[in-house]
């Protein structure tokens, strides 16, 4: 799989170096690259307690994006999934302890715990005051004696860092850490593996399967689920969780881990918020990328519970970017559609004629949808049949209440309705086709007439003309040739719809974005659902 990095061997060094000079000046690098790389504070004056963590490299923002005021004072990073070295850690020690001493965040795997604690036990030598916590958060296996440590350390980082910001000594800040690491449990779930920079990657997960219970690194998780969706993937998490927690409030730690899209994510947050749990999920951090696994898709969710003190700490304000926020889950707050826009409905009448005509254009719509957006992904964004099968469901749950036996009517409302359930240019598009139709039917123009005049009025708002390669090339010859039946405009389209394939130079809509020879010998995709429609509703004429 290609990457956007130069080599591997380079990798995190450079990336280090792109992450600090884009630090506004707050954040430096010990002078030990290669083999030493940590990050740490440029304020720092070794007053107070220092915090320092770190481990493997992949997991950005972690470590060093929780490096600056209000949490983590140093990083010490190592290769991708791969524990620093003795010295590394030592020198991260060494150079942001003072007489405070040192608290030593460790996420409990082996390399992590040996070579932290070597570099705690020289430090201790030479008169350092160190302390180390070890997290182990993670409840997917629970039958193993040493848990590992994942998102849960970021709770430990928070709590700690603003006790030791405002000056707590080292006993209390251990303490803190110690209590948050004992209440802290996490599991996480994936629909694919991670891509190890200069390997290949792992076809470890088989279609329909999510994996769950998997740690940080890439390593498999304890079972492959079937996976149907959020609500399923969410509800299969929670009854990890749910037998682990007390009755409290909780605060929850919504992580990705890497390659969930934002748009993902919400919805997770939204399907958590609604779970047997979400009752009890009374704030939440994230959703957001903050202990990662590369480009892994999957999420984890982390559980806190808190008291008042806790959740002070974790609202306190801090320098780093990575720490989202901690924020109060909250009702969804509505306001009232302003003037104007609030749904004027219009009075409902029957035709069955007209109903049938409807279902059957928009089960054609439907049908189209998979074939449409493949089409679609050649020349544009891949959703014109997401978006024309939407409106269509729309369309068919609103037909109770739609004025069918007057066309003027019901023109206007399925612009209205397309105007509010269809989205992109085509909706909006689409309503104006509908809404110039109306007016054009209350002025006494006959169906072919109003639609014509639908078609004009959408050329003159959207620009695109016959021959922009754009619906209006199978629409504009379908309307021409519609008043000698649909069989006629089925034809007339679907020549139309052929001929978009011709057309490189497209001078409307997303195509007009697209490279010529990306265009030639496949259909526009709006041209080729406008001729699927006519042809539908010929054969069942």
């Amino acid at each position: 799989m290609r990457q956007f990095i130069n080599t591997r061997e380079a990798l995190v060094t450079e990336a280090i170096d792109g992450t600090l000079r884009t630090a506004g000046g707050r954040l430096a690098r010990l002078d030990g690259y290669p083999h030493i790389r940590v990050v740490l504070r440029t304020d720092w004056d070794k007053s107070k307690v220092a915090l320092v963590s770190g481990g493997g490299s992949g997991h950005e923002p972690s470590h060093a994006g929780f490096v600056g005021q209000g949490m983590l004072t140093a990083a010490v990073c190592g290769d991708v999934f791969a524990s620093p070295s003795v010295d590394a850690v030592l020198a991260g020690i060494l150079a942001v302890t003072g007489k405070a001493g040192c608290l030593l965040i460790v996420k409990n795997y082996t390399g992590d715990r040996l070579n932290f604690g070597l570099a705690a036990e020289r430090a201790r030598s030479l008169g350092l005051r160190v302390d180390m916590v070890v997290v182990d958060d993670d409840i997917a296996l629970p039958d193993l004696a040493q848990a590992r440590g994942v998102a849960g350390a970021l709770f430990v980082h928070k709590i700690a860092g603003a006790l030791a910001e405002q000056g707590a000594d080292l006993d209390q800040v251990g303490i803190a850490a110690r209590r948050v690491i004992d209440g802290v449990v996490s599991i996480g779930m994936s629909l694919d593996t991670c891509t190890v920079p200069g390997s290949p990657k792992e076809a470890r997960i088989d279609p329909g399967k999510a994996e769950l219970g998997l740690g940080i690194h890439g390593e498999p998780g304890i079972e492959q689920v079937d996976f149907t969706g959020a609500r399923d993937a969410i509800k299969m998490v929670v009854d990890r969780l749910a037998p682990t927690i007390g009755s409290g409030p909780h605060v929850a730690l919504l992580n990705n881990l890497g390659g969930t899209t934002p748009l993902e994510m919400a919805v997770l947050a939204e399907e958590l918020v609604r779970s047997r749990i979400g009752g009890q999920v009374a704030w939440m951090v994230g959703p957001a990328p903050m202990m990662t696994s590369l480009d892994m898709q999957g999420f984890s969710i982390s559980l806190l519970p808190v008291d008042d003190d806790d959740l002070g700490a974790l609202k306190a304000p801090v320098v780093p970017w990575a720490w989202p926020g901690c924020l109060a889950v909250s009702e969804v707050a509505t306001v009232p559609l302003p003037d104007g826009l609030a749904l004027v409905q219009p009075v409902a009448s029957q035709c069955d004629d007209t109903r049938a005509l409807m279902v059957r254009a928009c089960d054609i719509l439907i049908g189209a949808q998979t074939m449409l957006n493949a089409l679609d992904a050649k020349s544009g964004d891949g959703d014109t049949g997401s978006t024309l099968a939407s409106a269509s469901r729309a369309l068919k749950t609103g037909l109770d209440r739609l004025p069918l036996a007057d066309p003027t009517q019901l023109y206007r409302a399925i612009s209205q309705e397309l105007s509010q359930t269809m989205g992109g240019s085509s909706g909006v598009l689409l309503a104006i086709f509908f809404a110039a139709a109306g007016d054009a039917s209350a002025s006494g123009r006959d169906a072919v007439d109003a639609l014509k005049a639908g078609l004009a009025r959408i050329q003159q708002v959207g620009g695109a003309q016959p021959g922009d390669r754009t619906m209006i090339d199978a629409l504009n010859p379908a309307l021409d040739a519609l008043r000698d039946g649909l069989a006629g405009a089925a034809r007339a389209a679907r020549q139309g719809a052929e001929h978009t394939a011709t057309i490189t130079d497209a001078k409307a809509g997303r195509a007009s974005y697209v490279a010529g020879d990306q265009l030639a010998g496949h259909n526009d995709p709006g041209a080729e659902a406008v001729a699927l429609l006519f042809e539908g509703l010929a054969k069942g004429a």
